[in-house]
């Protein structure tokens, strides 16, 4: 009896190893959008936020690498999936020669001009045909899935007519999409923040002192929430991969 038994516990054995292979995630985008949204304040905000925007004081690149730090030291040890290490991504010549479909590379609507990549990482918005999705599959056979992790920025108004507050809300959107190009899950998941502005006759003061401390305020609450719920949320997705 033996002799059979050994050859059925070694291709049980193998195909124990196959079944819990990891599978691997290239994360081919990942940025912080400066400009921030101010649909609730009207005309006199979008101008506002655009001066905003090009003020060199408007740093939020130490955010943008607090943020890049927590998620690939801590947040990656609780997804179902591995990250590929950023150098294969980011050091790939077809990567760095590609050229992001849906957002302008040039002129007054650069996206360079108000959305700062972390190093070496494009620019890839949300499109319909999940385009860039697509080619960075091609370009990333290795890889089981693509990811691309945003966040972005919203004023808004606490409180009524001009005696109200403002506030900065986080949003972070990561997406991942499996080898045939569809969604494994695009998880939003954002976080007012504690501190607040006043308003001037109804209107928020766009200055970088009294917005970046609310975007620290509203980054710290976001990455506090999603290392809580993160691994909730990713737990089933592997078997889509």
């Amino acid at each position: 009896m033996r002799k059979f038994i050994y050859p059925f516990l070694i291709l049980f054995a193998v195909s124990g190893v196959a079944f819990a292979q990891t599978k691997n995630v290239a994360v081919v985008s990942f940025y912080i959008n400066k400009q921030i949204d101010v649909t609730e304040f009207g005309a006199p905000a979008y101008l506002a936020v655009k001066k905003l925007t090009e003020d060199p004081n408007f740093n939020l690149a130490p955010l943008l690498t607090s943020f890049h730090n927590e998620f690939f030291n801590n947040y990656s040890k609780n997804l179902p999936f591995a990250l590929l290490p950023e150098d294969q991504i980011t050091r790939n010549e077809a990567y760095k020669a590609y050229v992001p479909v849906g957002i302008a590379g040039s002129g007054l609507l650069d996206a360079n001009n108000f959305i700062l990549p972390f190093n070496g990482y494009k620019i890839f918005l949300r499109l319909v045909g999940h385009d860039n999705e697509n080619n960075m599959l091609k370009l990333f056979p290795q890889a089981d899935g693509v990811m691309s992790v945003a966040i972005n920025f919203k004023l808004i108004k606490v409180g009524f007519g001009g005696m109200g507050v403002v506030k900065v809300d986080a949003k972070a959107t990561i997406s991942l999409f499996n080898k045939a190009g569809e969604k494994v899950f695009i998880i939003e998941e954002d976080e007012k923040s504690k501190s607040v502005s006043p308003m001037v006759a109804g209107a928020p003061v766009m200055s970088p002192e009294k917005i970046i401390p609310m975007c620290e305020s509203a980054m710290g609450e976001l990455m506090n929430t999603l290392q809580k719920d993160l691994p909730k949320m990713t737990k089933k997705t592997d078997a889509k991969l």
